[in-house]
């Protein structure tokens, strides 16, 4: 029996066009994790995609402390301008270790701490976010060759591991403010994320 289950599925509007909303459970867990999709595509197709981990201070909060919630809307303007995409959001708040302790985390950021140090601080690694669960969403919605919205290249040795082909990488570079160049800089030098180096300068 799989680890994972494709719940339901249905029409969803947003400001950037009509998406559909996938629903998913890892049935281990009970927890549950969202595929948007828009247009259409066949199995040799290369789909853009977009790995966005929840992050409800960025993304629904609009915090200027990251940079999920600029990401999450470029990839979707960029789904919506290319007429097809899909973007999977998983439920692993604050690089997994879950709301309450990103506060916590945020809170030891506000001594001096980086991202890496106050995660690392509380008594977690640094990212604990798993990607498995991509796999079985992504053969459920037929996608097999990708090009990845990223700037983490571990999300692309993720997906090579599980078979699925990462055609292309497409940065998104997207959302530096004052409030977050330090932890934008700190992901590049730490976590192995890309970005512009000019961005720092």
């Amino acid at each position: 029996m799989s680890r994972y289950e494709f719940v339901s599925a249905a029409k969803l509007p947003t400001r950037f066009g009509e998406f559909t909303i996938h629903g998913f459970v890892d049935v281990t867990t009970n927890q549950e994790h969202v595929a948007l999709t828009f247009g259409k595509w066949q199995r040799e197709d290369t789909v853009p995609i977009r790995i966005h981990s929840e992050c409800l201070t960025g993304d629904s909060l609009f915090s200027t402390r990251c940079d999920c919630g600029f990401q999450l809307e470029k990839a979707l303007q960029n789904i919506t301008e290319n007429k097809v995409g899909v973007l999977l959001y998983l439920r692993q708040e604050g690089r997994g270790i879950g709301l309450l302790n990103k506060i916590r985390a945020y809170a030891l950021q506000d001594t001096g701490m980086d991202t890496v140090e106050a995660n690392e601080h509380l008594g977690f690694d640094a990212d604990l976010r798993e990607y498995d669960i991509c796999q079985f969403m992504l053969g459920h919605l037929g996608v097999q060759n990708v090009s990845l919205m990223t700037n983490n290249p571990k999300k692309i040795a993720a997906l090579t591991e599980m078979g699925i082909n990462v055609v292309s990488r497409k940065p998104i570079d997207h959302g530096m403010t004052a409030d977050n160049k330090g932890y934008l800089k700190t992901k590049t030098e730490k976590l192995g994320h890309e970005f512009d180096p000019h961005l720092f300068k």
